[in-house]
């Protein structure tokens, strides 16, 4: 006979939901080491369930993916600014944009950007020759040269001199965000509260920037080889019908978004891991000294620079920028020993399940030779999962290892970036993983003599 999953007890009207409120990863970690891989959680009139186990993840991401729909709190709250995306949006309407979008993401097309890519990454190094301050905002860095990347590459756009404006509103609509998925009532948008203003003019200063590339592009009418022209391009199979401005918006905001986002939060830890583990620094300089000898990478390099690709893979393995992934059950299914009644809130946590001792030796330590593929025991299908799985894998996950390889391998042959000495970094887990502070180093410009150093 089932039996209802076991988790912490719940104290007073809100249950657990006070503590996912303060500290969501420590209620998870903690959880998971006493009650098991399979946890419950009652936070007010929600019930939640947390699984760890791989085994469960693949049931719920891939295998019974039809039983858990997106209308969670977490997604709710992004669905306020990326409306029907790709990323929200579900059955047959999310099937027909998946279908449209996935030409654009081929790995023979993305190829071609890796050119663009290299280049950013360079105009990047060439403008802290330039400085003489000798400091860094890794953080807000690389926010900037992934969103000057994503709208080169994605949109045919130079968002460079929006990245201010832009990563301010991402920061709010991530923080209100948040704020929305642990909290039972929200005001409706229309009530002048001070967190509505600041969500809506956010959200103001997105729109501006999209609804004008749009714009830009249809007064143009040139077609380019993007996914901007794509979509533009695109018509109904029923309908003939093109897509309005505004179902644009809702693909071109879900790239815009989440498609630097991501890469900036992950580029961002693995500069720091690099700086907290120097013999990792040095191997990645060997490797970029023995296959590049200083010039600016190419796809082709790509598959040689293998130990840049491991450390990329460990970096997400600690800190994946999508730390958690929420569905809800639409019918009653069955995990494991264990019944899931219908509206359950179901969370599978990358960052948990990436940590799992049993799966992970020294689960907390930085080893990118982890994932060297002669490596004995190769850890089971969904231990590692931190683009999502099943058929609602993150689309863009080939372009966004690319990136991050050629801006890594870019970046680090020229650069060393030193954290301030003894200094560490908290965790701030909202929708993405981003640390609890801008991550501030110190560069050192690269020589021959310095590789090994």
């Amino acid at each position: 006979m089932a039996t209802h999953p076991p988790g912490p007890r719940a104290h007073g009207l809100f249950g657990s939901l006070p503590l996912m409120r303060r500290d969501p990863i420590g209620l998870l970690n903690s959880s998971v080491r006493e009650f098991g891989e399979v946890v419950y959680f009652r936070m007010a009139h929600r019930r939640v369930v947390v699984l760890a186990d791989p085994v469960h993840v693949r049931h719920v991401l891939q295998d019974n993916y039809t039983n858990y729909s997106k209308n969670t709190p977490g997604f709710r709250a992004i669905r306020n600014f990326l409306a029907d995306g790709l990323l929200t949006n579900e059955g047959d309407a999310w099937l027909r944009q998946r279908r449209i979008a996935q030409p654009a993401f081929h790995r023979h097309r993305i190829g071609g950007f890796a050119k663009a890519i290299a280049a950013a990454a360079k105009a990047a190094c060439d403008q802290w020759d330039d400085s003489p301050v000798p400091e860094v905002n890794i953080t807000a860095e690389m926010s900037r040269l992934t969103l000057g990347i994503i709208g080169k590459t994605m949109l045919s756009a130079d968002v460079t001199d929006k990245a201010d404006r832009v990563g301010q509103a991402v920061t709010v609509a991530l923080r209100e965000g948040n704020r929305a998925i642990t909290h039972l009532v929200g005001m409706p948008w229309w009530v002048p509260t001070a967190r509505n203003r600041r969500m809506t003019d956010a959200r103001r200063t997105l729109d501006r920037v999209v609804y004008d590339m749009i714009a830009l592009r249809r007064r143009a009418g040139v077609e380019r080889e993007d996914l901007l022209s794509m979509l533009m391009e695109a018509r109904d199979g029923d309908t003939g019908r093109g897509m309005s401005d505004q179902q644009l918006r809702d693909e071109v905001m879900t790239i815009f978004l989440a498609g630097h986002e991501t890469t900036a939060t992950a580029l961002s830890w693995t500069w720091y891991l690099l700086s907290k583990y120097p013999a990792a620094a040095r191997l990645l300089r060997h490797e970029l000294s023995n296959v590049l000898g200083g010039r600016i990478p190419t796809m082709d390099d790509l598959p040689q620079l293998v130990y840049t690709e491991r450390i990329i893979k460990e970096s997400m393995r600690l800190f994946p920028p999508a730390w958690i992934i929420s569905r809800c059950a639409i019918g009653p299914d069955r995990v494991g020993a264990y019944d899931l009644a219908p509206g359950t809130i179901v969370f599978v946590s990358p960052f948990i399940t990436h940590r799992l001792a049993r799966l992970w030796e020294n689960p907390e330590g930085f080893d990118p030779e982890r994932f060297d593929p002669s490596q004995a025991v190769e850890p089971p299908a969904f231990a590692y999962f931190p683009f999502g799985g099943g058929p609602r894998r993150c689309i863009g996950d080939t372009f966004a290892m690319m990136e991050m390889m050629l801006v890594i391998a870019t970046i680090a042959q020229r650069w060393r970036l030193d954290l301030p000495s003894g200094g560490t970094v908290g965790l701030a887990p909202a929708i993405t993983l981003r640390p609890s502070a801008p991550i501030r180093m110190t560069r050192h410009r690269i020589t021959g003599a310095q590789i090994t150093r």
